[in-house]
């Protein structure tokens, strides 16, 4: 199986680490922001051995081809697997996070998630759930299977043994951690499939495409593009990203617009990166940044934070919407072109772009929970469908939630779950085309 590891030309280094840095518009502070409600929400997930070390992270939705009612939502929960919920919240499976069929495979850890279509599995068309696996640093298949009934459907693993590592040359590489992170699936009109992947603690992001055979789904063809971590300023400074040393500012939730070959990608303490797809066919562009964008920061050895180094320092060149860490993102393909969500994780909220033209920002909003759902706080992933499914005429929006709360939940066990919203609250909320 042939790996390509291709770095950035001197030339394209020095364009992608100086995009444009102009301060926010006093536009964006008259953008609506709206609150929308959700009553349905899975389990709660506990992240300590009684629970299985089960830390939810991100979820993908599965529209049923002919029976919306028979979709689904998978999530990941780290150490704890997969779970597989209906669309009332309820669970219909759980997979535990298995060693990688490797030769070297420890147990996996699983972080983010995503859908690819029509891939062929024992010689028929299937939809596949893609993972991510932190511990294996590779990607893990699961196959979806739209027969049986609503209580019994079942993803099994179609994973190819031995696919290479996504970033790491070694198993010692690989335990270093800096492994496969956050992903989105790409699937271009006619062409092959393919999936993004980024690099946890460095600004890295590789794509591989993938294959099928008769011993499963594996991929070939990686290919690395590392984005900036420092940014001059018009005022002609440069402005470094504060992390833990070590590390770099990563990045994690991203979404793919399948029409139009780009890859959006939150980096956690910068913003929002439109990236056209396939690697290196155009430049990056951030077209949004953190309120704290242009802050100078340092490493605190006591607390194990950034910290200002001059509180008073204003945010000249920061964005409005996006506070850090910006983290999933997902795309409504619905109104006028369509839309971009980004969780807002350091504010509880979620941002909204348009996802054409100039990606303008449309407002924010946050999720309140009713009936006794709670609110949604701290949201990692996030996944939106916005062709109708049961219970959900306009659309679907599902959220991370951390920490959970509310009756019954026992907060000394770092608990986390997933929030059903109507995503045509959102679009309401917004005042969002139609």
């Amino acid at each position: 199986m042939t790996t390509l590891r291709r770095m950035l030309p001197p030339l394209l280094l020095l364009s992608l680490a100086a995009p444009s840095a102009i301060a926010a518009s006093d536009d964006e502070d008259r953008l609506p922001r709206g609150a929308v409600d959700t009553r349905v929400e899975t389990p709660t997930l506990y992240d300590d051995d009684a629970g299985g070390n089960a830390s939810g992270d991100d979820p993908a939705i599965w529209v049923h081809p002919s029976d919306s009612r028979r979709s689904i939502v998978i999530v990941t929960a780290k150490e704890g697997g997969l779970r597989v919920y209906d669309l009332r919240g309820r669970q219909l499976q759980k997979l535990a996070a298995t060693p990688a069929p490797r030769p070297d495979g420890v147990p996996g850890r699983f972080n983010n998630v995503d859908i690819a279509r029509g891939l062929m599995v024992g010689g028929k068309r299937t939809d596949v759930a893609v993972v991510s696996d932190r511990y294996n640093d590779q990607l893990r298949f699961f196959a979806i299977n739209p027969a049986g009934a609503a209580a019994t459907r079942q993803l099994r693993e179609v994973t190819a043994p031995g696919v290479p590592f996504v970033f790491q040359h070694t198993r010692a590489g690989v335990d270093t951690e800096k492994t496969a992170y956050g992903l989105a699936v790409w699937q271009p009109t006619g062409g092959p499939t393919y999936v993004a992947l980024t690099q946890e603690g460095t600004t890295r992001i590789a794509t591989v495409r993938l294959t099928s055979s008769a011993n499963g789904i594996g991929y070939t063809d990686s290919r690395h593009l590392p984005l900036p971590a420092s940014f001059p300023l018009p005022n002609g400074t440069t402005w470094s990203v504060c992390n833990e040393p070590g590390t770099r500012p990563q990045l994690e939730g991203m979404a793919v617009d399948n029409a139009r070959n780009v890859l959006y990608a939150a980096q956690e303490d910068v913003g929002l990166w439109r990236i056209p797809l396939p690697l290196y066919s155009g430049q990056p562009k951030l077209i949004d940044k953190v309120t704290d964008f242009g802050i100078t920061d340092r490493w605190d050895e006591e607390s194990e934070e950034c910290v200002p180094v001059d509180p008073d320092q204003p945010a000249t060149y920061a964005g409005h919407l996006l506070t850090a860490d910006a983290e999933g993102v997902a795309i409504a393909h619905a109104g006028a072109g369509g839309q971009i969500v980004v969780s807002s994780q350091g504010d509880d909220r979620f941002a909204v772009y348009n996802l054409t033209g100039a990606n303008r920002p449309l407002g924010s909003f946050r999720i309140r929970g009713i009936d006794g759902a709670d609110n949604v706080n701290g949201s990692d992933g996030l996944d939106v469908v916005t062709v109708p499914v049961a219970g959900f005429p306009r659309g679907l929006l599902v959220s991370h939630d951390e920490p959970d709360s509310g009756p019954g939940v026992d907060s000394e066990r770092d608990p986390t779950n997933f929030s059903y919203v109507q995503w045509g609250a959102v679009v309401d909320a917004l005042a969002l085309p139609r």
